[in-house]
């Protein structure tokens, strides 16, 4: 087996190690909470033998181990169970919110990473000179703000005072695609400027690290022009880190959209999260913290796959 197989099997194993990890994790988490889920459930006045009786039907009599495992093996079957709040199954309400969630963070990101890898570029084509320093100091302020911040400062501004944009993210299955980017404007600009300053800012670190290679001088000796070098010469050489950081907000697209949606009354998946930690609803919240964690680990672990992949030295080894 060669070297660069053996080590992008080493990172999907690791990965998937690490999820198994987190589900036990979360399963042990939310079995620690204070409280009973059927008193919960019955409220106060439920009786012992009622209580016993629905304890057993939740499977809340078996041991901690069993009850682990029979989450796990429902899970790798597809079935989330069901919520203890309302009795839907949590799988059909996680559907469309998942894919809300994923729309805009898609959204979001089709706008954040190619403008941050652009604004790297001319960053690094303007080192030292006031077009990099007045990208690197807005960004810098965009990052250091709060989500829920940048969030009400646009829906003051853009949604009530100037009324561009909708300023709640109301989307229903029978609208169209022009109808749902607009309303979720707000919410994608909100994300967009969290992670574009971190992406932007390795985007051009990386860079600046490849321009001090010795064929970047070569290339500067033949008179070719700033750009060109750092747009054929350094950035593509420069695209593991690149792409390693954008991985990394894509899975914080996905899995830190909660405040976000919960700020644009969005029907995401945190959302639903947090309108179901609030109810106590312990199956919904193990679901959905193994969907994020799922998400999370699986796009660093592509994100490392793409890294060795992308290494000339493991692709033509000596």
């Amino acid at each position: 087996m060669g070297l660069l197989l053996r080590l992008v099997l080493q990172r999907i194993a690791m990965g998937l190690l690490l999820l198994l990890a987190v589900s036990v994790m979360i399963f042990a988490a939310t079995q620690i909470l204070p409280g009973d889920v059927a008193q919960a459930i019955l409220g106060q006045s439920a009786t012992p033998e009622a209580l016993a009786n629905k304890r057993a039907e939740l499977g809340l009599d078996q041991p901690a181990v069993t009850r682990y495992f029979a989450w796990l093996g429902g899970m790798l079957q597809g079935d989330l169970g069901t919520a203890l709040s309302n009795g839907q199954d949590i799988a059909t309400s996680l559907g469309k919110r998942l894919g809300n969630t994923l729309f805009l963070a898609a959204v979001a990101a089709v706008i954040a990473v190619p403008l941050a890898i652009l604004l790297g570029l001319v960053a690094v084509r303007y080192r030292g000179r006031w077009p990099d320093k007045l990208i690197s100091a807005v960004t810098l302020a965009s990052i250091s703000l709060p989500e829920f911040f940048i969030g009400y400062v646009l829906i003051f501004f853009v949604g009530v005072q100037l009324q561009w944009l909708p300023s709640v993210s109301t989307v229903y299955d029978t609208m169209g695609f022009w109808e749902r980017l607009e309303a979720v404007a707000l919410p994608a600009i909100t994300l967009t400027l969290v992670v574009l300053a971190h992406m932007m800012r390795m985007t051009r670190a990386a860079i600046l690290n490849v321009m001090q290679s010795a064929y970047i001088e070569t290339a500067e000796l033949k008179g070719l022009r700033a750009f060109t070098i750092i747009r054929k010469h350094a950035f593509p050489n420069a695209i593991a880190p690149i792409v390693n950081v954008v991985m990394i907000n894509l899975a914080y697209l996905v899995v830190g959209v909660v405040v976000v949606e919960v700020i644009f009354v969005y029907p995401g998946m945190g959302q639903y999260l947090v309108d179901h930690v609030s109810k106590r609803d312990v199956p919904v919240v193990q679901a959905c913290g193994l969907i994020f964690a799922a998400v999370y680990i699986g796009l660093n672990m592509i994100a490392d796959v793409v890294a060795i992949i992308s290494n000339p030295r493991l692709r033509h080894p000596k």
